[in-house]
Formats: C-alpha cells, sequence, structure tokens
C-alpha cells in the first residue's frame, strides 16, 4: 500500500526491509580518535558507544558489513546488561530467548545486542 511505501522509504528502524537507511560511505570521515557521521562521532566503525541521553536505547554502532553502513541504537535502557551484573545464568537465558546463534549479520540490532552487551 502507499503508507507501507512512506515507512520504508524513512524507517530509521535498523531493519533488513529499508536499504534506503543505509550509510554512504562518502559521508564518513575519519578524525582524531574515531569517525564522523552527521556530525555524531564514534569512536569507529563496528565499535558501540553509549547512546545520548534522553534516547529509549543504551548503545549505538556504525556498522560496517559487505560494503554497507547502517546505523543501529540497541540495548534497553534501564535495565542491566551482562556488562554490568556478569551473571552468567542471566546470559545464557538472553541468548537462547533471542537465538543469538543465527544472528551473524552485523547490520541488524540483534546481532549487536546479543554480540556486544550479552
Amino acid at each position: 500500500t502507499m503508507w507501507e511505501d512512506v515507512l520504508k522509504k524513512d524507517c530509521g528502524c535498523g531493519c533488513n526491509d529499508c536499504d534506503d537507511s543505509l550509510v554512504k560511505a562518502s559521508e564518513i570521515k575519519r578524525v582524531k580518535n574515531g569517525v564522523m557521521y552527521r556530525g555524531e562521532k564514534f569512536p569507529g566503525v563496528n565499535k558501540p558507544k553509549r547512546a545520548p541521553k534522553g534516547s529509549k536505547k543504551k548503545y549505538r554502532v556504525l556498522a560496517h558489513q559487505n560494503g554497507k553502513y547502517k546505523i543501529f541504537s540497541f540495548g534497553a535502557r534501564g535495565y542491566k546488561d551482562f556488562l554490568q551484573h556478569k551473571s552468567s545464568k542471566r546470559r545464557k537465558n538472553f541468548k537462547s530467548r533471542h537465538n543469538c546463534k543465527q544472528k551473524k549479520n552485523k547490520l541488524t540490532a540483534g546481532y549487536w545486542a546479543c554480540n556486544y552487551n550479552w
């Protein structure tokens, strides 16, 4: 429908269905201690950082795989993750619940949730 086309064009959700949200490599600039994209500094490509205050998510990352770049926000703000609580039981439950063994694509928020903070 018409509304689906509008949503796909400027989705910004990080899903695999909307390739229009890909970042152009020409817009990424290397700076001292990281990279810049549209005024936002990242510690590097595929290196997560804390999301800004006011964001619903805990981390942001400029991801790169197979020549494609994308920005993702992931992690629930206000909840502890493995980096904080260090409980192997909670980690195991999260990974099985979210099917982490099958998440291999760096261009998904699920990959970063499973492989960075859990």
